[in-house]
């Protein structure tokens, strides 16, 4: 007979820990807070806004949303191989997922590298203030998120990857709201 207690209703449903859950609708929020303050200062200076955005790298930020979505595929087919015992084909998966990872990162670089060596920093318009704020918080959680993922690989039981790649796939989500509002938005 098992000691724990059987969980039910939603709560049995989430995939992974709960407390990762929570971590994962606590950041959510405070990311959209980000992106509240971001368009609420946009609408008193839409034009300085749109002109500081032709500065971004379109190609760029399009290159690293394609480079998370796929590594979010890679995540998924990490799941569905563990669970189905593959723990060696898992394991590669994750390890290109985190790769991916690495790639955003390598790109995301090269971008803020060209907006200093611009002179575009953090003062230059509030724009930017929130550029650097939104997409060096998220490449935070990038870096987070290749820690977990590696973390997982190691200890690679099903709730352990069943809760690392929910928090991968939160990074890839708040990379999709974020890269439409500051790159594309006009």
């Amino acid at each position: 007979m098992s000691s724990q207690p059987k969980e039910e209703g939603l709560l049995a449903e989430l995939p992974g820990d709960l407390m990762m859950w929570v971590l994962i609708i606590s950041e959510l929020l405070v990311f959209g807070a980000g992106l509240a303050a971001f368009l609420a200062v946009r609408i008193n200076d839409p034009a300085g806004f749109a002109d500081a955005q032709d500065h971004l790298d379109r190609a760029a930020g399009g290159l690293n949303t394609a480079v998370l979505v796929t590594s979010g595929l890679c995540a998924a087919l990490a799941n569905r191989d563990r669970s189905h015992n593959r723990k060696r084909s898992a394991r590669l998966w994750l390890a290109t997922a985190a790769a991916l990872g690495g790639i955003f990162l390598w790109v995301k670089a090269i971008e803020y590298s060209d907006k200093l060596s611009a002179g575009i920093g953090t003062e230059t318009h509030p724009f930017f203030t929130f550029y650097y704020l939104l997409t060096g918080f998220h490449a935070a959680h990038v870096v987070a998120g290749i820690v977990i993922l590696g973390l997982i690989a190691r200890y690679d039981s099903p709730r352990n990857l069943e809760t690392g790649t929910a928090f991968w796939h939160m990074v890839d989500l708040i990379w999709v709201l974020l890269f439409p509002v500051i790159y594309l938005l006009r």
